[in-house]
């Protein structure tokens, strides 16, 4: 292997998952002096935030922002609607699934744990038949991932709403869209989600730290039924706040949410609808690479299906210790940054070293998308790693729509 020359000099390319590229207007938004949080332009520029946030959900309903990531939200939701010694039913299609399962188990809730593996969506007769069997609704909600970030899978939310009402079981359907909001096509309303949980630093396209909690009239009259809920975790201030501070439970994170207005400009300026057309044509391009790369060679995609890979994050399979191989190379080299295998194995398990994620969320356009192919296409020369040939040909055939 012959000493190769790095070009790493210039803007880097964070291509993981989350946090994703942030837009110049986001960061620009945001680099300003501290403003005044008791009166004028900030209190009528979050109460804008509202109904632009509902609209990226797709919901008439209801909307709750907290100061977190989204672990945070995924507790803000529990919290409102499942009370210590109840029962959650966890479908599980990777680390992300389990995670929200044990922030369950940690709030003393049960958390019945159908687990899926890493490579398969949810099996959704064998979810029924959970249902059915729970003649006594001890299950209060369904805890759905749309897009395992770990495993790339996007499940069935639909699907999981129709067994939901073909069983007569009444339990919350509770979706996580952390990865997925903004990216992949989600209906909050048309699909019978009661609860959505999202956070900011994915297709929202602004730093970690806000968390979004969406709930309709169903899940808000299990939260006047709870015995108790956590001051900061209630959702009914936040969403129908009498002062201003109670939209955040305290101080408003002032410099996030300026952040926010100017990605949310952004995003209704493209239109939805446009948004996640584009997140499903650079993720077939991407697709298309990786395809030909694995003809000749040990990379493969993690999910066979296209109809169930998220169009936000894409999981490979090379085979150790390929994977950390070319993320270290692609780094020193090119300034591109790839996502690790997160869950795919233990970090002790020399296993661990052979997968590796591609973010291709939020701010991303075709450039940037074969721009950082190339990359991948360079490391796997360079490491003389076996692959096919034509694999950025193949991606630039998708983005031209041939």
């Amino acid at each position: 292997m012959t000493q190769t020359l790095s070009v790493a000099q210039g803007r880097e390319y964070l291509a993981i998952p989350g946090p994703s590229v942030m837009p110049e207007a986001v960061l620009r938004a945001m680099h300003r002096p501290a403003p005044n949080i008791y009166e004028g332009a900030l209190i009528d520029m979050v109460a804008s935030l509202i109904p632009d946030l509902k609209r990226v959900a797709r919901t008439a309903h209801n909307a709750a922002i907290y100061i977190s990531n989204g672990h945070g939200a995924w507790e803000a939701a529990l919290s409102n609607v499942a009370a210590p010694g109840e029962t959650v039913l966890v479908p599980a299609t990777g680390r992300f699934g389990l995670g929200w399962a044990d922030m369950a188990q940690g709030l003393g809730i049960e958390a019945q744990i159908l687990d899926f593996g890493k490579q398969t969506p949810w099996d959704l007769d064998r979810v029924a038949e959970v249902l059915r069997a729970d003649k006594a609704h001890r299950i209060k909600a369904v805890l759905g991932v749309h897009v395992d970030t770990s495993s790339s899978i996007r499940n069935d939310l639909p699907g999981l709403r129709r067994v939901l009402d073909e069983v007569g079981h009444p339990a919350l359907l509770m979706a996580d869209c952390i990865a997925a909001m903004a990216c992949d096509r989600f209906e909050m309303d048309g699909w019978g989600v009661d609860v959505a949980v999202t956070g900011s630093q994915k297709g929202l396209m602004v730093p970690p730290g806000l968390g979004f909690v969406f709930f309709n009239d169903k899940a808000a009259a299990v939260r006047a039924k709870m015995p108790r809920v956590s001051r900061y975790w209630d959702w009914a201030p936040r969403a129908d706040p009498q002062a201003f501070y109670q939209y955040f439970g305290g101080t408003a994170p002032t410099h996030h949410l300026y952040g926010l207005r100017a990605a949310l400009d952004l995003i209704h300026d493209e239109g939805i609808e446009h948004v996640w057309a584009r997140h499903e044509r650079l993720a077939q391009a991407i697709w298309a690479a990786c395809e030909v790369w694995g003809q000749t060679g040990p990379l493969e995609l993690n999910v066979s299906d296209p109809a169930y890979r998220s169009h936000a994050v894409t999981a490979l399979r090379i085979g150790a210790p390929q994977g950390s191989a070319l993320r270290d190379w692609v780094s020193r080299n090119f300034g591109l940054t790839l996502g690790i295998g997160l869950g795919m194995a233990e970090p002790d398990d020399p296993a661990w070293h052979g997968f590796f994620r591609i973010g291709h969320m939020g701010h991303v356009n075709g450039h940037m998308v074969l721009g950082m192919l190339g990359g991948i296409e360079a490391g796997l020369t360079a490491l003389e790693i076996p692959h096919g040939t034509g694999a950025v040909e193949a991606a630039a055939t998708v983005i031209a729509g041939k």
